[in-house]
């Protein structure tokens, strides 16, 4: 599996993410109640999944090729913290600019998503797939939040739904491929230290993005996407 190369893994997970999330921004577009009843469970298996790799897998992995990749863990997490802070703080605008502002957000994030998938590949098949299934699970949850953003900020439905495959779905696959020749220079102990930086950034998108967006919309048996999510992610890692 791995002889086959990380750019091909990098360009299906990273294009399957982009299809993922227009999947979920064409469901609310032509079923807004399907995709808000189910968005939930969605986010629970993601945040079961980007919870449990970094701390099982990724983190244990980085810090044994270098001690210091805790550190960059540390930061990569404190740059999730104070950007989504500086987000929130522009968010108190008024209905279009909340919705603009919130898009940029969302692009960011995907974006960094992308990056995600070069580094974590660019380590092992293992590690990316194991990073790769949280980050596209949950990007149908983020087509149907990118799609709604832009609705409550005054765009019509056909407009909502182009600038949210734009920002949150074709986002990702251009972060991947526009990182991944830099990615390519880096050697075992800099590759390890942004594996680090990654395993900060998943902790933060699972633990403070993703689960309380899920308790905010909780449905009945959401937790248990959540056990799953967590199941799928050991599973993965005990077969390695």
């Amino acid at each position: 599996m791995s002889s086959w190369g990380s750019l091909p893994w990098i360009g299906i997970f990273a294009i399957g993410a982009m299809v993922i999330n227009s999947i979920g921004i064409f469901a609310i577009y032509r079923n807004r109640e399907f995709a808000e009843r189910n968005k939930a469970y969605f986010i629970c298996f993601a945040a079961g999944v980007l919870i449990t790799a970094p701390l099982v897998h990724i983190l244990p992995h980085a810090i044994a090729e270098n001690q210091y990749a805790g550190f960059w863990a540390l930061i990569g997490f404190m740059f999730m913290f104070f950007s989504n802070m500086i987000i929130k703080m522009k968010t108190k605008e008024k209905e279009l600019a909340f919705g603009i502002t919130a898009i940029e957000g969302i692009g960011i994030h995907s974006f960094i998503d992308g990056i995600i998938y070069s580094v974590t590949f660019s380590v092992s098949t293992y590690t990316g797939i194991i990073a790769g299934i949280g980050l596209a699970t949950h990007e149908f949850a983020e087509g149907v939040i990118a799609f709604s953003v832009l609705l409550k900020g005054g765009l019509t439905d056909k407009k909502s739904a182009f600038i949210a495959f734009l920002v949150a779905g074709l986002t990702t696959p251009v972060g991947a491929f526009l990182v991944y020749p830099f990615i390519k220079t880096l050697n075992e102990s800099s590759l390890s230290l942004a594996l680090g930086f990654v395993g900060g950034v998943l902790i933060y998108v699972s633990a403070s993005h993703l689960l309380p967006e899920a308790r905010e919309h909780e449905k009945h048996h959401s937790h248990l996407a959540f056990i799953l999510g967590i199941g799928l992610a050991l599973l993965l890692t005990l077969t390695e």
